[in-house]
């Protein structure tokens, strides 16, 4: 017996269906299916956060977790507690690192010192310190300099900052040490520029010297090295301050405070009057004498009797007494220039010994020209 849509249809035509309508009522049933199975399933909620672990103790193990120095900030020294505001603009910024040993910590960029009276004092260009060498330079400029500018009727307005941070030798040697340029430690200083537009440059030698041994004694009371004129030959324009450590805590203060430089070439001091006499020639030696005198001090007998023709030429025969007076050269002797007159201390010239030329005869030449040149 064959079955087919139409006998299905015949057989049972209200429930009649098509294969098109029962896939979708079947999908319809799947999805129905699905959602009651979802809606009964609960969706799982992430777990809740764990605690973090109690900090443990660096004196105890000497180590810390890696999490505890990127979440804990590092507490603030002493001296970035005492460099307030009152004293100095100094932001405090991260460490430098490298390359080799350079750079350090706990520093700062010396922007301005603020004096007691709470005028600023800019430091141009600002320098990158360590706090401890900030602080140093700001209780020099507080406490020694400001002083020094009111006793010349003004106020620092200014300080000149030649050199702070830079990861170099001493002296840009190469093959040198660590400079303290390199730790963040030293500044060299070149002036102090006042209200009143004075410049109080440390190295010149115009500035009154009073000022400059002042300022060289205060600064060597409050750093551990100074250097300037004199020191090495590399400090001959500005002062090197610095706070190195070294053993024993010794010192090193090394200036020069020269005079000024005189305008004018001093003379030498004029001769004592109770100076001894200056030593002279020997009277036993005879000078050399010159020939003048050798010729004064023979007797008058020795000397021969000058010659009236001595200094007379003779004419060559056959010459007109107006023509010039060649020499045997053939120049003639108004362009020959003026014999020196003779003294009469040089001895006489002997005469000049005249000499007879003889004719030479063409004897070669044929007897017309021969006459000629006869």
């Amino acid at each position: 017996m064959k079955f087919s849509a139409g006998k299905a249809g015949r057989k049972w035509p209200s429930g009649y269906r098509s294969r098109d309508q029962w896939a979708m009522v079947t999908l319809a049933v799947l999805l129905m299916a699905s959602s009651a199975a979802l809606a009964a399933t609960k969706v799982p909620l992430p777990q809740p956060r764990p605690a973090a672990p109690p900090a443990l103790d660096n004196k105890q193990d000497g180590s810390s977790s890696p999490s505890a120095g990127a979440e804990t900030a590092t507490p603030p020294s002493a001296c970035r507690l005492a460099l307030t505001d009152a004293v100095a603009i100094a932001p405090s910024i991260p460490a430098i690192t490298g390359p080799g040993a350079c750079g350090g910590d706990d520093l700062v960029r010396l922007e301005a010192v603020v004096l007691p009276d709470g005028d600023r004092v800019p430091v141009k260009p600002a320098a990158t310190l360590r706090c401890t060498m900030a602080s140093a330079v700001a209780d020099w400029i507080r406490t020694d300099m400001a002083p020094l500018a009111e006793g010349l009727g003004s106020r620092i307005s200014e300080l000149d900052n030649f050199d702070s941070f830079e990861c170099r030798s001493r002296n840009r040697v190469a093959g040198a040490k660590l400079s303290e340029h390199g730790r963040a430690n030293a500044l060299d200083v070149r002036a102090v520029k006042l209200a009143n537009g004075q410049t109080i440059a440390l190295t010149d030698r115009n500035v009154p010297r009073e000022l400059r041994e002042r300022a060289l004694t205060s600064a060597c009371a409050r750093f551990t090295t100074v250097l300037g004129p004199g020191s090495d030959g590399y400090h001959e324009d500005h002062i090197h301050l610095d706070l190195a450590e070294r053993h024993n805590g010794y010192r090193i203060c090394h200036w020069e405070v020269y005079d000024p430089m005189s305008a004018v070439a001093p003379l030498p001091a004029e001769r004592p009057a109770e100076a001894p006499p200056r030593e002279v020639a020997s009277q036993t030696e005879t000078p050399q004498e010159t020939l003048p005198d050798r010729e004064a001090a023979r007797p008058a007998a020795s000397q021969p009797a000058p010659s009236p023709q001595a200094d007379i030429i003779p004419t060559p025969r056959g010459r007109p007494a107006s023509a010039p007076v060649a020499d045997m050269t053939g120049m003639p002797s108004s362009k020959k220039p003026i014999a020196r007159p003779v003294s009469a201390s040089s001895p006489p010239r002997p005469a000049a010994k005249h000499t007879k030329r003889k004719r030479k005869r063409h004897n070669d030449l044929p007897p017309f020209l021969r006459q000629l040149f006869n």
